[in-house]
């Protein structure tokens, strides 16, 4: 039975993704948190709670954000502008190529939106050499030329 992928994501979903990717490795930050690298650069992160992520009414830090690098400005920008977008940054990452979600809000996100995410979080850091033949891959078992 094929995986339902419009179902909604979870946190389990943003790790098997980042899993399934091809070098990865794992490390875990000072709260144990995991980090997930390839060629020894972060793409994905679950962040300790820190005081630029935080409630704005009561100033509570959010415990559950989670990183995504991206490939450029304009890829961030495409996913913090849009208001009903789960996504957002902080003044923290100002200039970063990075997005953050917060884990309670993954629901929102379909499990192909987030895969999406991850795969591209990955394609951002990953070497040249490996993006392409993970492309090249990907092209393959999805049918395409």
């Amino acid at each position: 039975m094929a995986e339902d992928v419009s179902r909604p994501a979870t946190v389990d979903d943003v790790h098997e993704v980042a899993l399934g990717m091809p070098h990865v490795t794992v490390t875990h930050g000072s709260g144990g948190n995991p980090v997930y690298q390839v060629g020894g650069k972060s793409f994905v992160f679950f962040r300790n709670p820190r005081p630029d992520a935080a409630d704005p009414v009561t100033g509570e830090r959010y415990p559950d954000v989670i990183v995504f690098w991206v490939e450029s400005e304009a890829d961030k920008l495409a996913l913090v502008q849009d208001e009903g977008s789960p996504f957002f940054t902080t003044a923290h990452f100002d200039g970063h190529p990075s997005v953050l979600v917060r884990a309670c809000r993954l629901g929102e996100l379909t499990r192909a939106e987030v895969a999406e995410v991850v795969q591209d979080a990955w394609l951002s850091r990953a070497s040249e050499r490996r993006a392409r033949a993970w492309l090249a891959q990907a092209r393959l078992t999805s049918g395409g030329a």
